[in-house]
């Protein structure tokens, strides 16, 4: 019984030795194909050790993945920029130096964009540079002339934080100005008055739809009609400027519109408007003015 304990012993030594002597020459083949410096080898240990330690402590790892996905989560909210699809792939490592290519798309609010770059990470001392090259950026700019310009001014400098920021701010202002055109729209046609008439009868009155909005919520300008006087229009222009730079710039004008009957009575209406618009915007912001506009110009009859 005693001689077969020892058997299985003597057995198991002897495969634990053919299995080093395997692993050993699969080192030393790796050895002659691939150098690895003292500070490579001193990273790989700590990184090893930190997966150990990771892998002993499974409550830490998923409160640590916790509360990276909830950073994550508030930082997409807060810029508006969700990414879609990632991919990276190593193009090449040689000693101190790796480029990587990064391939990645999403939106920013709603505006869908798409990109590729290479990384070149240098390794010196206890530090490591890194450097953005041969950065595209795929953007349906449409009608923001401005925007396709700074966005190829960012490819030339490969500047991602100056793209993201900007981006983010554009992006958030246009949906600011499309919410807010929707609203006045929305509830200029959907405002209704609950009346009785001699006899009891309850019936439905609407506001006349004095609000236009001929590019629909996305586009930069609205349009306010008088129903009392035909032809008379005030048009609100909100454009979103961003220079190569990155600064954006929101600018809001008014351009009245009056027929040529009413224009003698109205020339300092006319001349003054644009102006009082501008120190309304001022005092009052965005949406109170153009309310007070709407309610200027006149919803009943």
């Amino acid at each position: 019984m005693e001689s077969d304990i020892y058997q299985v012993y003597e057995d198991e030594i002897h495969s634990l030795e053919e299995e080093i002597e395997m692993l050993t020459q699969k080192f030393e083949n790796k050895q002659e194909s691939t150098f690895y410096s003292d500070e490579e080898i001193q990273i790989s240990i700590k990184s090893l050790q930190g997966e150990s330690e990771r892998h002993e402590s499974p409550p830490d790892l998923k409160a640590e993945l916790d509360w990276l996905e909830s950073d994550l989560s508030f930082l997409m909210k807060f810029t508006g920029i969700w990414f879609t699809n990632y991919s990276k792939e190593t193009v090449e490592k040689t000693g101190n130096k790796t480029i990587q290519k990064h391939r990645l798309s999403g939106n920013c609010y709603s505006l869908p964009f798409q990109m590729e770059f290479q990384l070149l990470e240098i390794q010196s001392n206890d530090s490591i540079s890194a450097v953005v090259t041969d950065l595209s950026i795929i953007m349906e700019c449409g009608e923001y002339s401005d925007l396709s310009k700074f966005v190829s001014s960012v490819e030339e400098q490969g500047n991602l934080l100056l793209f993201f920021r900007s981006l983010s701010s554009f992006a958030e202002w246009c949906e600011h100005r499309k919410c807010a055109f929707k609203h006045f729209k929305d509830c200029q046609q959907t405002k209704k008055i609950i009346c009785r008439d001699l006899y009891g009868l309850v019936y439905v009155v609407k506001y006349p739809d004095i609000v236009r909005l001929p590019e629909g919520p996305s586009g930069d300008y609205l349009v306010i009609r008088s129903p009392e006087l035909s032809g008379f229009e005030l048009m609100i222009v909100w454009k979103i400027y961003v220079d190569e730079e990155g600064r954006v710039v929101p600018v809001l004008d008014l351009l009245p519109r009056i027929p040529a009957q009413a224009m003698q009575d109205k020339k300092a209406a006319v001349k003054n408007g644009p102006q009082c618009f501008r120190n309304m915007l001022l005092l009052l912001g965005i949406e109170a003015s153009i309310e007070s506009l709407i309610k200027s110009v006149g919803i009943e009859k």
